[in-house]
């Protein structure tokens, strides 16, 4: 069977519902999961639908030039089709960080992830080792004040090259300028190390540490201009008492790390997040 994934999002009215499921049936398809969701304030509805086809009978092209018609225009909707006989592409940034990326990687040798991942680049080579582990093609791509423009270019390139949809910085220690947020619009997804708005910087644990905290958490989101404020995807927290010392708080932010830029990736991966003025509509 054909099964594709429909995301859509528009001024809520009446009679949406009912519209897309009479079109899903009168093109021959069955519905096999739905949800919905009407944000009160905004009045704005959201919903994610999986249906499935007789592959003999189904092209994807004519299949959204008729939703594009009959429904999208009626409705004002914004929507994206997406077939599941397609996996999305995932591109790694790294740095020294070692933590995330075994984790990923992983997942992804299990089949537990939905995605390909055509190579892996860094600033630095100290994790390359890894990549040859797992036969995953790995870019060397030194970052400095006065090369970041031409290393961008390169990243560029390569992302291009492989026809990426979607990045993940597995604990990537560098800015992400406008120009590449530009070309992947909430489709750059970032692990944070606190539970965002919180302890920012370079050793966020410490200050935790010095505040004397009772949670700790991690917070996994898309990259925008602003740092550090892109819509949250996915979020983490754990108890700590005054019994933990600061490694104990690192060894557990790093967990925490890597299960929640996980959950993020698998929710992206699969078609399931939704971002709306910043904020994002997450489907289970």
């Amino acid at each position: 069977m054909t099964k594709i994934t429909i995301l859509i999002h528009c001024k809520d009215k009446p009679n949406i519902i009912a519209s897309i499921t009479n079109f899903i049936a009168n093109k021959g398809g069955n519905i096999v999961y739905i949800d919905q969701y009407v944000d009160r304030e905004q009045d704005i509805f959201f919903m994610r639908l999986e249906s499935e086809f007789n592959p003999e009978s189904f092209i994807t092209t004519d299949f959204k030039a008729s939703f594009k018609k009959e429904l999208a225009e009626t409705f004002n909707m914004k929507w994206r089709i997406y077939s599941s006989e397609k996996k999305p592409k995932m591109a790694l940034f790294i740095s020294k960080y070692d933590h995330c990326l075994y984790d990923l990687l992983g997942r992804y040798n299990s089949g537990e992830l939905n995605l390909e991942i055509p190579f892996i680049v860094s600033n630095h080579r100290d994790l390359e080792h890894i990549a040859a582990n797992f036969n995953i093609p790995f870019y060397h791509i030194p970052v400095t004040k006065e090369t970041k423009k031409e290393a961008e270019n390169k990243q560029l390139e390569l992302l291009e090259a492989h026809q990426v949809d979607f990045i993940v910085l597995a604990r990537y220690m560098q800015i992400i300028s406008d120009r590449m947020i530009s070309k992947y619009p909430n489709k750059i997804i970032n692990i944070h190390h606190s539970f965002l708005p919180a302890f920012v910087g370079a050793k966020p644990y410490h200050s935790a540490y010095k505040r004397g905290v009772k949670i700790i958490g991690a917070t996994s989101h898309y990259v925008t201009e602003e740092l550090d404020a892109g819509p949250i995807i996915e979020q983490d927290v754990t108890r700590v008492t005054h019994t933990h010392a600061i490694s104990d708080l690192i060894a557990k932010g790093r967990d925490l790390e890597k299960v929640v830029l996980a959950n993020a990736v698998k929710l992206h991966a699969n078609r399931k997040v939704m971002v709306y003025n910043n904020k994002t509509v997450i489907f289970t």
